[in-house]
């Protein structure tokens, strides 16, 4: 990718950060004369550059996602430490973010390990300028994600949890448990597959084309439904990060990535076609019989 794009694309990714940072520290827990939401923000920012350099040096992929994971259980850990007042709601949004940020950084991680390479870094880790966009993507990635989760904890109002809250518990577990067996669905097939066919077509991948991306855009609308309650003014920005999720996954790296190596690979297969044809792309849906 040409410098002339990268380099706009690192320093916008910034400047967005700083915005979110500044409009989510409005009823923020202070610390040290600083917002703690501002804090807790620039956390996953600094643990990517830091994890760049080695990363660079030595031409690997293996610590991208892996440390997407930390630096949210890092900001959680911050937060937690440094906000005098936490509250039920506090610890529920922290929780659920946890549970989330080991699971799926684990099995990541695990997963690179295995196949001994992401096909997505395969060109961008050895240009300099594309693979620190990359990196400052993530850092992006990882702050916008949980943005409105982390203006909650930070939040210096407390309101006991309600229906809304329950409603978004409720939806959490939904999407989790969705990713969660999509995941564990398309490794064993991997694990299992033959020349013949190489695609997914069974379980929750008949009912859609990327059930694991529907169930990750459902758990973080579920998690803002749990933080809204408590955000007002400025931090209402902050409820930008379900519709980055879906953004990211639907129009940006996600699905259009994977879909376009996909048809490359079995454009020309019937059954693929059909497979095409007859699935969602996105939104799940029982399959005919």
């Amino acid at each position: 990718m040409k410098r002339s794009v990268t380099v706009p694309t690192t320093i916008i990714c910034i400047v967005l950060g700083v915005l979110i940072a500044l409009a989510g520290s409005q009823g923020s827990e202070i610390y040290n004369g600083m917002a703690l939401f501002a804090v807790c923000a620039s956390v996953s920012y600094i643990l990517h550059w830091i994890i760049f350099i080695p990363s660079y040096i030595y031409q690997t992929e293996h610590y991208f996602d892996l440390t997407g994971s930390i630096s949210y259980l890092s900001a959680i850990a911050l937060a937690f430490y440094l906000n005098p007042s936490m509250d039920p709601r506090d610890f529920l949004i922290g929780l659920l973010i946890v549970i989330w940020a080991v699971r799926l950084g684990s099995f990541l991680f695990l997963r690179v390990k295995q196949d001994g390479k992401d096909n997505r870094f395969t060109v961008m880790k050895t240009q300099f300028h594309w693979y620190i966009m990359t990196w400052t993507m993530g850092g992006l990635w990882v702050f916008l994600t949980m943005a409105a989760g982390l203006a909650a904890i930070t939040s210096d109002v407390t309101i006991p949890l309600g229906i809304m809250a329950y409603l978004g518990l409720a939806l959490w577990i939904v999407g989790f448990t969705i990713e969660v067996i999509a995941d564990k669905q398309k490794r064993v097939f991997k694990k299992q597959q033959n020349k013949e066919k190489e695609f997914i077509t069974t379980g929750l991948w008949a009912w859609s084309r990327h059930p694991n991306y529907f169930g990750e855009i459902t758990l973080w609308a579920g998690l803002t439904l749990i933080a809204l309650p408590v955000l007002s003014g400025w931090q209402l920005v902050t409820l930008i990060s379900p519709v980055f999720v879906y953004v990211l996954l639907t129009r940006i790296s996600g699905i259009p990535m994977l879909e376009n190596r996909a048809i490359k690979k079995w454009g020309s297969d019937p059954e693929y076609v059909d497979y095409l044809e007859r699935t969602p792309s996105l939104i799940m849906k029982k399959p005919k019989n």
